[in-house]
């Protein structure tokens, strides 16, 4: 069912948006910044660039109507995230007529324009007033701003401490609470957990119902399906359908080739579990890690203890806040345990957040070689894996273009296609594919259980639940810092929905 009540039929309906003929255009080949000049240094690329026009979107004609939720899939690099920012009015058109009826508010990735180092409260005034929201009136929404996000003591707690979930949780908080006329959400939600999204479903229905309309851009079809009165489908720059979400979403799934994969997707729990060694890769002992609040200390981790074998993917889950990505810096180094001990066997590789270490002035193809440096991967090493990471990623002519024009999508799949060709011993995925499309995602899966073979374990932070199931040998829930279950995946998932479900039902 649609988050939109609204029963008027669309020809009778107030438009909002009107789009006849739209195009934007922005030409390769130009590098404009120092950081360009030394990657090219070590690459020795001193051979001349040529520029040429782009066009990533052009000839599109829709309508928006006042009153609903109009959804845009895609795959990655198909045109949404630019479509939306000529939506929002950061990219004027190079063609066409675009009428937009309101005030636009747009997330384009939630938390993107937080300040790392300030407080989440104090990022809720920059952000509103970023938005063009007055001060008094963030102020007189701080508190339900606060509390709709259920972050908790961790409002006055700088930023730099948050998981991605967190962020979302406060992005999307400012954004629905300062009542925006026309709102946009490029890739809502998608690292936020299941209890959250929820929540966000219901305040967007009643922004719909106080607003004018809503943009919302996903690559979750059970969500556009369930929350969206109307589907575009873009795939590569062009409209391939718009209409019904059931019907559209059919045809979407019916253009996405099959794969042959090496092996089944569908990893059978006892048949994974008899691959599994007796070698110890990973053994924490009492782990605890604590920030320092201004009502107390919260601990992020509290004595957490646990073991992982050779050959073991461990699915890692919680809600946001939990726990998980602390715990995933603790395994990586960026922090130290204050108390206990953590025991590593093995060179470790991890995925913190797809992109967030891109140059965004740099090619992407540039920014295999910052990045595969950066990790540690020899110069030499990329230069002969650098081809086949611009194959995997699929980016194809794209690879040639800054990253600043990328969809968060688009940084996924080069963020995964660079640290999968690391081979480390021990493989951490933090949010693995929270933004990638359908068809990248079954690549991905495919390539996690390759690395399998060649690496001692890996580690899988994720909100889909399906995924963790389908995957994992083994599921670790975390709750306030602490294990609350370790064992059976299906039994772990089973019991996760089940908490989710009844907290639901308190709320309501």
């Amino acid at each position: 069912m649609s988050l939109s009540s609204a029963t008027v039929p669309i020809d009778k309906k107030e438009v909002i948006i009107d789009a006849k003929d739209l195009g934007v255009s922005f030409s390769t080949g130009q590098k404009d910044d120092y950081k360009s000049h030394v990657i090219d240094f070590f690459k020795r690329e001193k051979k001349k660039r040529s520029s040429k026009v782009v066009w990533p979107l052009r000839n599109l004609n829709f309508t928006g109507y006042k009153g609903e939720v109009l959804g845009i899939i895609g795959s990655n690099g198909s045109g949404k995230t630019t479509l939306c920012k000529m939506l929002s009015g950061i990219l004027v058109p190079d063609e066409g007529q675009l009428t937009v009826k309101g005030k636009v508010s747009a997330l384009f990735s939630l938390g993107m324009g937080f300040n790392k180092e300030l407080t989440g409260r104090e990022n809720v005034y920059l952000n509103g007033m970023m938005l063009g929201i007055e001060k008094e009136k963030i102020h007189s929404f701080i508190e339900e701003i606060h509390e709709f996000s259920g972050l908790g003591e961790f409002i006055d707690q700088p930023m730099k401490y948050y998981s991605s979930g967190m962020k979302a949780r406060l992005g999307f908080s400012v954004a629905a609470y300062l009542e925006p006329e026309i709102l946009i959400l490029d890739e809502a939600l998608n690292t936020g957990d299941s209890e959250f999204s929820n929540k966000a479903a219901d305040k967007i229905k009643e922004l719909v119902n106080k607003a004018k309309m809503v943009i919302l851009v996903t690559h979750s079809m059970k969500f556009a399906q369930e929350n969206c009165d109307r589907l575009i489908w873009l795939d590569k720059g062009v409209i391939k359908e718009i209409g019904d979400p059931t019907l559209v979403i059919k045809k979407y799934k019916e253009s996405i080739p099959p794969r042959k994969p090496k092996k089944k997707l569908e990893i059978n729990f006892n048949e994974t579990t008899s691959n599994i060694k007796d070698d110890l890769v990973i053994r924490a002992k009492d782990v605890s890690v604590s920030y320092q609040l201004k009502k107390g200390t919260f601990w992020a981790l509290k004595d957490v203890s646990f073991e992982i074998r050779e050959g073991e993917i461990i699915g890692i889950i919680g809600h946001n806040g939990a726990g998980k990505s602390t715990l995933c810096k603790v395994l990586t180094n960026i922090l130290e345990p204050e108390k206990g001990s953590i025991e590593i066997h093995g060179e470790t590789s991890a995925l913190l957040g797809y992109g967030t270490g891109f140059n965004e002035q740099l090619s992407g193809k540039d920014n295999i070689y910052l990045n595969g440096m950066l990790l540690g991967m020899p110069l030499k090493k990329v230069d002969s894996n650098v081809d086949n990471i611009i194959e995997f990623s699929e980016l194809g002519k794209k690879i040639s273009q800054p990253v600043k024009s990328y969809s968060s999508g688009m940084k996924a799949r080069l963020g995964f296609s660079i640290a999968a060709t690391l081979e480390p011993d021990i493989f951490i995925i933090d949010e693995a594919l929270s933004t990638g499309d359908m068809q990248f995602k079954q690549k991905a899966t495919e390539r996690i259980q390759d690395m399998i073979e060649d690496a001692k374990a890996v580690l899988i932070v994720s909100h889909s639940m399906n995924y963790i199931e389908t995957v994992c040998t083994r599921v670790i829930w975390f709750e306030r810092g602490q294990i609350l279950f370790d064992g059976d995946p299906k039994q772990a998932v089973a019991l996760y929905k089940e908490k989710v479900k009844q907290k639901n039902k308190k709320l309501k």
